[in-house]
Protein backbone atom coordinates (compact mmCIF):
# COMPACT_ATOMS: atom_id res chain seq x y z
CA UNK A 1 0.00 0.00 0.00
CA UNK A 2 1.54 3.66 -0.63
CA UNK A 3 1.98 5.65 1.99
CA UNK A 4 2.50 9.11 -0.10
CA UNK A 5 -0.98 9.44 -1.67
CA UNK A 6 -1.17 12.79 -3.06
CA UNK A 7 -4.20 13.73 -5.04
CA UNK A 8 -3.22 14.13 -9.04
CA UNK A 9 -5.22 16.68 -11.19
CA UNK A 10 -4.90 15.61 -14.99
CA UNK A 11 -6.00 18.50 -17.57
CA UNK A 12 -6.67 17.14 -21.17
CA UNK A 13 -7.31 20.29 -23.62
CA UNK A 14 -8.91 19.02 -26.64
CA UNK A 15 -10.73 21.56 -29.63
CA UNK A 16 -12.05 19.11 -32.76
CA UNK A 17 -9.80 16.43 -32.55
CA UNK A 18 -12.82 13.62 -32.35
CA UNK A 19 -10.30 11.18 -33.90
CA UNK A 20 -7.79 10.99 -30.85
CA UNK A 21 -9.58 12.34 -28.09
CA UNK A 22 -11.12 8.70 -26.50
CA UNK A 23 -7.33 7.34 -26.39
CA UNK A 24 -6.36 10.01 -24.52
CA UNK A 25 -9.39 9.56 -22.41
CA UNK A 26 -9.30 6.00 -21.50
CA UNK A 27 -5.16 6.42 -20.45
CA UNK A 28 -6.59 8.62 -17.98
CA UNK A 29 -9.38 6.71 -16.64
CA UNK A 30 -8.00 3.46 -17.00
CA UNK A 31 -5.13 4.49 -14.42
CA UNK A 32 -4.86 1.96 -11.10
CA UNK A 33 -3.51 4.98 -9.12
CA UNK A 34 -7.13 5.82 -7.10
CA UNK A 35 -6.51 9.51 -5.97
CA UNK A 36 -7.23 11.40 -9.84
CA UNK A 37 -8.89 14.65 -10.72
CA UNK A 38 -9.62 14.66 -13.72
CA UNK A 39 -10.42 17.90 -15.88
CA UNK A 40 -11.52 18.19 -19.64
CA UNK A 41 -11.54 21.68 -21.34
CA UNK A 42 -12.90 21.77 -24.73
CA UNK A 43 -12.55 24.86 -27.16
CA UNK A 44 -15.78 24.60 -28.68
CA UNK A 45 -15.26 21.74 -30.71
CA UNK A 46 -18.43 20.97 -33.13
CA UNK A 47 -17.22 17.22 -35.10
CA UNK A 48 -18.22 15.48 -32.89
CA UNK A 49 -15.48 15.75 -29.87
CA UNK A 50 -18.13 16.86 -27.29
CA UNK A 51 -20.03 13.42 -27.60
CA UNK A 52 -17.07 11.33 -27.12
CA UNK A 53 -16.10 12.70 -24.36
CA UNK A 54 -19.75 12.90 -22.72
CA UNK A 55 -19.77 9.14 -23.25
CA UNK A 56 -17.15 9.15 -20.26
CA UNK A 57 -18.50 12.16 -17.64
CA UNK A 58 -19.06 9.98 -14.82
CA UNK A 59 -15.08 9.99 -14.79
CA UNK A 60 -14.61 13.09 -15.37
CA UNK A 61 -14.48 15.92 -12.38
CA UNK A 62 -15.06 19.20 -14.66
CA UNK A 63 -15.96 19.82 -17.87
CA UNK A 64 -16.27 23.06 -19.38
CA UNK A 65 -16.68 23.60 -23.23
CA UNK A 66 -16.45 26.92 -25.14
CA UNK A 67 -14.16 29.11 -27.64
CA UNK A 68 -10.86 30.08 -25.76
CA UNK A 69 -8.17 32.15 -26.85
CA UNK A 70 -5.41 29.55 -27.57
CA UNK A 71 -4.25 26.35 -25.91
CA UNK A 72 -2.60 28.55 -23.72
CA UNK A 73 -5.73 30.19 -22.19
CA UNK A 74 -7.49 26.80 -22.37
CA UNK A 75 -4.64 25.13 -20.20
CA UNK A 76 -5.01 28.49 -17.68
CA UNK A 77 -8.98 27.98 -17.47
CA UNK A 78 -7.61 23.73 -16.00
CA UNK A 79 -5.62 24.90 -13.81
CA UNK A 80 -8.57 27.87 -12.44
CA UNK A 81 -10.71 24.30 -12.14
CA UNK A 82 -7.92 22.24 -10.27
CA UNK A 83 -7.69 21.10 -6.87
CA UNK A 84 -5.13 18.64 -6.62
CA UNK A 85 -1.74 18.51 -5.06
CA UNK A 86 0.21 17.93 -8.47
CA UNK A 87 -1.04 18.67 -11.94
CA UNK A 88 -0.01 16.75 -15.39
CA UNK A 89 -1.50 18.07 -18.62
CA UNK A 90 -2.47 15.18 -20.97
CA UNK A 91 -3.53 16.91 -24.02
CA UNK A 92 -5.47 15.24 -26.74
CA UNK A 93 -3.48 12.44 -28.70
CA UNK A 94 -1.28 12.08 -25.77
CA UNK A 95 -1.50 8.93 -23.37
CA UNK A 96 -0.19 8.32 -20.14
CA UNK A 97 2.08 5.85 -20.56
CA UNK A 98 0.40 2.59 -19.14
CA UNK A 99 -2.36 1.73 -16.19
CA UNK A 100 0.04 1.44 -13.85
CA UNK A 101 2.00 4.81 -14.45
CA UNK A 102 0.77 6.99 -11.74
CA UNK A 103 0.93 4.33 -9.39
CA UNK A 104 4.50 3.89 -10.16
CA UNK A 105 5.41 7.76 -10.50
CA UNK A 106 4.14 8.36 -6.77
CA UNK A 107 6.00 5.37 -5.56
CA UNK A 108 9.16 6.77 -6.68
CA UNK A 109 9.47 9.16 -3.82
CA UNK A 110 7.41 10.39 -1.57
CA UNK A 111 6.78 14.24 -1.69
CA UNK A 112 8.80 15.64 -4.37
CA UNK A 113 8.19 18.94 -5.81
CA UNK A 114 8.49 17.60 -9.52
CA UNK A 115 8.45 14.07 -10.98
CA UNK A 116 8.91 13.50 -14.64
CA UNK A 117 10.35 10.84 -16.97
CA UNK A 118 10.84 9.83 -20.93
CA UNK A 119 8.17 10.23 -23.82
CA UNK A 120 8.04 7.89 -26.19
CA UNK A 121 6.78 9.44 -29.76
CA UNK A 122 4.20 7.98 -32.16
CA UNK A 123 3.15 9.41 -35.67
CA UNK A 124 -0.35 10.29 -36.82
CA UNK A 125 -0.80 5.96 -37.64
CA UNK A 126 0.09 5.69 -34.11
CA UNK A 127 3.45 3.73 -34.87
CA UNK A 128 6.18 4.60 -32.46
CA UNK A 129 9.20 6.80 -33.78
CA UNK A 130 11.17 6.19 -30.42
CA UNK A 131 12.34 8.07 -27.42
CA UNK A 132 12.95 11.68 -27.53
CA UNK A 133 16.39 12.83 -29.42
CA UNK A 134 16.90 15.29 -25.87
CA UNK A 135 17.40 12.89 -23.49
CA UNK A 136 16.08 13.51 -19.71
CA UNK A 137 18.59 14.87 -17.33
CA UNK A 138 19.44 12.76 -14.16
CA UNK A 139 18.79 16.04 -12.13
CA UNK A 140 16.22 18.27 -13.55
CA UNK A 141 16.77 21.97 -12.44
CA UNK A 142 15.44 25.25 -14.01
CA UNK A 143 18.76 25.03 -15.70
CA UNK A 144 18.31 21.83 -17.41
CA UNK A 145 16.31 23.39 -20.26
CA UNK A 146 18.87 25.94 -21.82
CA UNK A 147 19.98 23.08 -24.35
CA UNK A 148 16.80 22.55 -25.49
CA UNK A 149 13.19 21.24 -23.54
CA UNK A 150 14.50 17.75 -22.12
CA UNK A 151 11.28 17.08 -20.35
CA UNK A 152 7.85 16.47 -22.21
CA UNK A 153 5.25 18.73 -20.85
CA UNK A 154 2.94 15.55 -20.63
CA UNK A 155 6.04 14.12 -18.55
CA UNK A 156 6.32 16.27 -15.89
CA UNK A 157 4.24 15.86 -12.87
CA UNK A 158 4.53 19.23 -10.63
CA UNK A 159 2.82 20.45 -7.15
CA UNK A 160 0.24 22.74 -7.92
CA UNK A 161 1.21 25.32 -5.13
CA UNK A 162 4.32 26.06 -7.40
CA UNK A 163 2.84 26.50 -10.87
CA UNK A 164 1.47 29.83 -12.42
CA UNK A 165 -0.92 30.72 -15.07
CA UNK A 166 0.50 30.65 -18.83
CA UNK A 167 1.76 33.15 -20.45
CA UNK A 168 -0.51 34.57 -23.06
CA UNK A 169 2.58 36.40 -24.44
CA UNK A 170 3.85 33.06 -26.14
CA UNK A 171 1.04 31.02 -28.54
CA UNK A 172 3.32 27.99 -28.81
CA UNK A 173 6.12 27.91 -26.32
CA UNK A 174 4.22 28.84 -23.19
CA UNK A 175 4.67 25.45 -21.84
CA UNK A 176 8.72 26.00 -21.06
CA UNK A 177 8.05 29.01 -19.74
CA UNK A 178 5.80 27.86 -17.35
CA UNK A 179 8.10 24.65 -16.84
CA UNK A 180 11.04 26.92 -15.61
CA UNK A 181 9.02 28.85 -13.98
CA UNK A 182 7.69 25.96 -11.37
CA UNK A 183 11.32 24.89 -11.72
CA UNK A 184 12.40 27.62 -10.13
CA UNK A 185 10.62 27.23 -7.19
CA UNK A 186 11.23 23.63 -6.83
CA UNK A 187 13.06 22.55 -4.04
CA UNK A 188 13.08 18.33 -4.99
CA UNK A 189 12.89 16.90 -8.34
CA UNK A 190 12.62 13.45 -8.68
CA UNK A 191 13.85 11.39 -12.41
CA UNK A 192 11.29 8.37 -12.41
CA UNK A 193 13.38 6.43 -14.86
CA UNK A 194 10.76 5.55 -16.31
CA UNK A 195 8.90 5.96 -19.82
CA UNK A 196 5.75 7.91 -18.65
CA UNK A 197 4.03 9.15 -21.61
CA UNK A 198 3.36 8.80 -25.19
CA UNK A 199 3.22 11.98 -27.49
CA UNK A 200 1.34 12.52 -30.68
CA UNK A 201 3.65 14.30 -33.47
CA UNK A 202 2.57 17.08 -35.44
CA UNK A 203 1.19 19.85 -32.87
CA UNK A 204 0.77 23.38 -33.65
CA UNK A 205 4.79 23.78 -32.01
CA UNK A 206 5.62 21.31 -35.76
CA UNK A 207 2.76 23.23 -38.07
CA UNK A 208 4.58 26.77 -37.08
CA UNK A 209 7.66 25.55 -36.30
CA UNK A 210 9.49 29.33 -37.22
CA UNK A 211 7.22 31.06 -34.63
CA UNK A 212 7.83 28.35 -31.99
CA UNK A 213 11.36 28.67 -32.29
CA UNK A 214 11.82 32.25 -32.09
CA UNK A 215 9.37 32.25 -29.25
CA UNK A 216 11.46 29.48 -27.64
CA UNK A 217 14.64 31.62 -28.08
CA UNK A 218 12.85 34.47 -26.51
CA UNK A 219 12.26 32.25 -23.88
CA UNK A 220 15.69 31.12 -22.92
CA UNK A 221 17.50 34.60 -23.35
CA UNK A 222 14.45 35.58 -20.76
CA UNK A 223 15.58 33.54 -18.29
CA UNK A 224 19.39 31.95 -18.90
CA UNK A 225 20.33 35.49 -20.50
CA UNK A 226 21.36 36.33 -24.51
CA UNK A 227 24.61 35.79 -25.08
CA UNK A 228 24.81 32.45 -22.57
CA UNK A 229 21.47 31.70 -24.98
CA UNK A 230 23.40 32.54 -28.73
CA UNK A 231 26.23 30.21 -27.24
CA UNK A 232 23.94 26.98 -26.10
CA UNK A 233 21.92 26.97 -29.34
CA UNK A 234 24.93 26.66 -31.51
CA UNK A 235 25.13 23.62 -29.61
CA UNK A 236 21.93 22.67 -30.26
CA UNK A 237 22.16 23.06 -33.82
CA UNK A 238 25.36 20.78 -33.54
CA UNK A 239 23.77 18.03 -31.59
CA UNK A 240 20.82 17.98 -33.76
CA UNK A 241 22.89 17.82 -36.84
CA UNK A 242 24.85 14.94 -35.71
CA UNK A 243 22.01 13.35 -34.29
CA UNK A 244 19.79 13.58 -37.47
CA UNK A 245 23.26 12.29 -39.62
CA UNK A 246 22.72 9.10 -37.42
CA UNK A 247 19.19 8.73 -37.41
CA UNK A 248 17.66 10.36 -40.51
CA UNK A 249 14.89 11.89 -38.07
CA UNK A 250 15.07 14.99 -35.47
CA UNK A 251 12.95 12.95 -32.88
CA UNK A 252 12.14 16.53 -30.97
Amino acid sequence: MMLFSPTLTIITVVYNNVRDIERTLLSVIHQTYPHIEYIVVDGGSNDGTVEVISRYASHIACMKSEPDDGIYDAMNKGLAMATGDYVLFMNSGDEIYSPDTVEDVFSTVADADIYYGETELFDADWHSLGLRRHAIPERFTWRSFRYGMNISHQAIYIRRSIVGQYNLRYRLSADIDWVICAAKLATKSVNTNRIVAKYLVGGMSKQRHWQSLKERFCIFSKHYGLLPNVFNHVVIAVNLIVYYIRHGKTND
